[in-house]
Parts: structure tokens; C-alpha cells; sequence
């Protein structure tokens, strides 16, 4: 594992001296950017394995090292809706003073703030800018055609879209023994392959099925790394928002299974909670949902529109991409951050450097929304744009994730 180059330190103060304009739009360098190598989902399977005697990981985040380790990962869980629901969470929040080795901060996913991009990131150990899954849809420059990455459609091959190994296979490598225990259907999915492969996979389709067999194969084996996850916190809040009885029952149900495994650990074991990213519900009214198939100025000189409603990738057609710049922050102004893809990356946006492959994958233009807004596509994306819980873009609700630990 190539040692992670200095990190980024979140840029969240207007810069320049001059009165700020409420109607400008938003200065880029103003955007919190991930903390890449220091307090982000891509540091810590690296440090986890580094604590393991795993050859050529480095830890960029200060965990102290245990013989067995597990990582559940929470779907949607961000920082911010967790500590805002203690009665909801009793066992998670008692654990919130501890997060990041004891700082009682959060960490931060990368960018951006979804699912595959984040996956891929605790799989692999690598920014977003080196496994080259950068949003949730994004352009193939090889076809031309937009590529879904977290159903991987149009089928590409999954070894060429991402050819790095996970930390997983190098920890199993070094005789670490190492399994993923989830769902059973996603054992063959490529996004399991490329990001979460390494050692055994164990399907169960219960949950408590999933704490139980994960903390069985901690204990059997003196060094063990331990994979597990949860969706379906994530998959209410997008239908039902964050405001809903249904996704606070699914919370107080992910606190009891992060109990249940807490209480079953093996001696010599450290257990890290964590999420893939946050989430803000999104009005239901045409000010909060900007429809990009209704909107003539949006749709000028685009050629595709990636990503989703909270962080879009939009692919101009030749010679427009300056044109397009401009209208998209004059039409979302302060309400959204709005970059070429030149500054996204000088910016560190995909961590310290984007590889030469991954480079056209990522918008001409790219927009993140500060507000609470989406920019939704009703004809294109009919499911995503009913969705009521969004994700994707930088702000804190959807970029800062817990690290919280249990340790015996």
C-alpha cells in the first residue's frame, strides 16, 4: 500500500477580504474536502492492517492495534443523524465520546458521499482519485455511456474499472484470517469483487445471524479481520426520509445489533462502527428539486448527466464545457458548489491526485449541493428523483460518519 500523501484539512471559511454577496456563487475553495490520510473511510482498513502485521499498510488513522478486528458498516449512518437521536440509539451513543480512537470526532467518507465510491474506498484502502469509482453513476469514456456503479450496468469488466487489490486479499496474503459476512446476494456482485473480496464470504440473510457469525469468526483464529454490514437504514431514509417513524425504528434496530455483537466479542478484539456516508431530506416542492428534463438553461450544451441528485457529474458536449460551467452556478448561485473538473481536482475533491484512467470518468462540471436541494431528473432517474433521503455531496450531514469502538 503506497503511503497516503498529507492530508487535506476540511476548508469550510470564506476566503479574501472582501463582504460576502448572498447571491454570488459559492467560492469552491470554501467546500469541506474528505480528510484523505488522516480521518477517512479509505485510512482505516489500511490502519486496521497495519495494527495486524500486514506488510505495506500504513496507518493513517492512530487506531490502536488488536490481534482480531471487525468493521461493521452501517448504510446511511452519518454523524450527525446519529448524535442527534440519542433515544433512538442508547448503546451507539454512549459510544459517540470514544469515536476516532478516542477523540470523540467523526471521520469523513471521500467524495462522493455514496455508497459505491465509499465501498470502494474501505475495500481497497484508496482514495476515490486511484479505484476510479467516483459517484454513483458516471461516464465510461471507453463507451461513452453513463455506468452505474453500484449495479454495474452497462457491464464493464470489473477488474479493468478498478485493478487494485482490496486490503482484504493482501491481509488474507499475510495470513490474516479474513472474511466478509453480509447478505448472501451480494457475494457475486462486482462491486463485492473489486472493493470487499478477500478470504471467505458468508451469506446470511439475518442480521442477527450476520452479528453472531461475525463475532464466532473473530474468536476462531489468533489474528482475524472481520467484515459486516446493514443496509437497510440507508434504504428507508431514501423512501421514507429521516423524519420518519421507519427510519427511526431501523436505527434503534441497527443500535441492537451493534450491542449484540459488542457483547459477544472475543478477547483481544477491537469492533469499529461505521457508515458509508450521511443524509438530508429533501423538500417536495419544485424550489428544493431543480428538474434537470424541465430546465432548458441545465440541459444547454450537456451531453450526460451522472452522479445523483445531490452531487451531479455533468458531461458537456464538445467546446460547451465552459458555457455549461457558467450557467450552472448562475442557476444554483450560493446554493451549491459548482466546479470544473480541473479545480474539483486541483482541489483534492478525489483525494491528493487522480490517475490518468480515472481522470474522464469525472464531469466537465461538477455540482454539490450546500442546500437542502437536489437536482433531480423526472424522465431519466424516475425512481432516484421520488427519493425523499439524499446523499452524495460534502456538507456535514452527509460526509461526516462515526468511528466508534468497542475494544476487550
Amino acid at each position: 500500500m503506497t503511503p497516503h500523501p498529507p492530508s487535506h484539512p476540511p476548508r469550510t471559511a470564506p476566503l479574501g477580504d472582501l463582504p460576502p454577496d448572498d447571491d454570488a456563487p459559492l467560492d469552491p475553495r470554501t467546500a469541506p474536502v474528505p480528510r484523505y490520510g488522516s480521518g477517512s473511510l479509505a485510512d482505516l482498513l489500511p490502519s486496521i492492517a497495519a495494527g495486524l502485521g500486514v506488510p505495506g499498510m500504513t496507518a493513517g488513522l492512530p487506531l490502536t492495534p488488536a490481534d482480531r478486528a471487525c468493521v461493521f458498516l452501517v448504510d446511511g449512518m452519518g454523524w450527525e443523524a446519529l448524535r442527534a437521536h440519542p433515544d433512538e440509539a442508547p448503546f451507539l451513543t454512549s459510544l459517540l465520546p470514544g469515536s476516532a480512537n478516542g477523540s470523540g470526532e467523526p471521520i469523513t467518507s471521500g467524495f462522493p458521499s455514496t455508497t459505491a465510491t465509499s465501498l470502494a474506498s474501505v475495500g481497497t484502502g484508496r482514495v476515490p482519485g486511484e479505484h476510479g469509482l467516483p459517484g454513483y453513476t458516471a461516464l465510461d469514456p471507453a463507451t461513452g455511456q453513463l455506468m452505474n456503479q453500484l449495479r454495474w450496468q452497462p457491464w464493464t469488466d470489473p477488474y479493468v474499472w478498478q485493478p487494485y487489490p482490496t486490503v482484504f486479499q493482501q491481509a488474507a496474503a499475510a495470513g490474516v484470517s479474513t472474511c466478509q459476512v453480509t447478505a448472501p446476494h451480494f457475494e457475486h456482485t462486482p462491486l463485492t469483487k473489486i472493493a470487499l473480496s478477500g478470504g471467505t464470504f458468508l451469506g446470511r440473510l439475518s442480521a442477527e445471524d450476520r452479528m453472531d457469525l461475525a463475532a464466532e469468526r473473530l474468536a476462531g483464529s489468533d489474528r482475524a479481520l472481520v467484515y459486516t454490514y446493514y443496509a437497510e437504514l440507508d434504504g428507508n431514509g431514501h423512501r421514507y426520509g429521516m423524519d420518519s417513524d421507519a427510519w427511526r425504528g431501523q436505527l434503534a434496530y441497527v443500535d441492537r445489533l451493534a450491542q449484540r455483537l459488542a457483547e459477544q466479542l472475543p478477547p483481544r478484539s477491537a469492533l469499529y462502527i461505521t457508515a458509508d456516508h450521511g443524509m438530508v431530506d429533501i423538500p417536495e416542492d419544485t424550489e428544493a428539486r431543480l428538474d434537470f428534463d424541465e430546465d432548458w438553461e441545465l440541459r444547454a450544451g450537456v451531453a450526460q448527466l451522472g452522479g445523483e441528485g445531490r452531487m451531479r457529474h455533468i458531461y458537456a458536449v464538445p467546446g460547451a464545457a465552459g458555457d455549461v460551467h457558467t450557467v450552472w452556478r448562475e442557476v444554483l448561485a450560493e446554493r451549491a458548489w459548482v466546479v470544473t473538473r480541473e479545480e474539483a481536482v486541483e482541489l483534492g475533491w478525489f483525494g491528493p491526485g487522480v490517475e490518468p484512467r480515472v481522470r474522464g470518468r469525472i464531469g466537465d462540471v461538477l455540482a454539490a449541493m450546500r442546500d437542502d436541494i437536489a437536482v433531480v431528473a423526472t424522465r431519466r432517474e424516475p425512481k432516484e428523483s421520488e427519493l425523499i433521503g439524499m446523499h452524495g455531496s460534502v456538507t456535514a450531514a452527509e460526509q461526516l460518519v462515526p468511528l466508534l469502538e468497542v475494544r476487550t
